[in-house]
């Protein structure tokens, strides 16, 4: 059972939460996104109770990269990354509005994550976890979504890949003005952050 008196982000904001394996991060990010019911307490959106129908409000507004990066094995790269624009009209239009088009978005994501463009036709099946996870990644940023949550989003990821990742992904989401609530256990991204917290502060309701 996780205990968390109080978590709030204000719009834009990115946060780095740190703690240990299995201390509950997962879970809170589920309970966030609506995934897991929330069975004491409350999550508030905007200042209101999120609304009924919790599939469309995470696909306009939640950019969502969990440990199981849960792409489609059978479409490609680019094609993953388009989901929420075809789930989304508002996403659709806000990538359309920022590139041109929602695929020159896309294309512009996956670049910038270090994937060629050789690999964005590719079937996702066929990519390695370091490039899969690219893939969520990107996704979880189309369309300018207003806050996306990030489970331990490097983990595949060696040094040089991960630092280039960081500094595009957060790029993106400050163009997009996306805030941003990102869990890991390694404290040396921490300092990419606005802010940071600790699991203990959340405990101790000082978030």
């Amino acid at each position: 059972m996780l205990n968390v008196p109080t978590l709030a982000l204000a719009p834009g904001e990115t946060v780095f939460l740190h703690g240990p394996s299995g201390c509950g991060k997962s879970t809170l990010l589920a309970l966030l996104a609506g995934v897991l019911p929330v069975q004491q307490g409350q999550v508030l959106w905007q200042g209101q109770p999120r609304p009924q129908g919790l599939d469309a409000w995470r696909g306009q507004h939640l950019g969502l990269v969990f440990q199981q990066f849960n792409l489609l094995p059978y479409l490609s790269a680019l094609e993953n990354v388009l989901l929420p624009c075809r789930l989304s009209a508002p996403r659709f239009q806000q990538a359309q509005a920022t590139a041109g088009s929602a695929a020159a978005q896309a294309r512009a994501l996956l670049r910038g994550m270090d994937l060629p463009a050789a690999l964005h036709t590719r079937p996702a099946a066929q990519l390695s976890i370091g490039q899969q996870q690219r893939v969520a990644a990107a996704r979880a940023l189309i369309g300018g979504p207003a806050l996306v949550l990030a489970d331990e989003p490097t983990s595949a990821l060696d040094e040089t890949t991960r630092d280039l990742f960081m500094h595009t992904w957060l790029s993106q989401a400050r163009e997009a003005g996306s805030a941003m609530l990102f869990v890991s256990h390694d404290l040396r991204l921490a300092a990419h952050f606005q802010r940071q917290l600790t699991w203990q502060d959340l405990q101790g309701g000082l978030a």
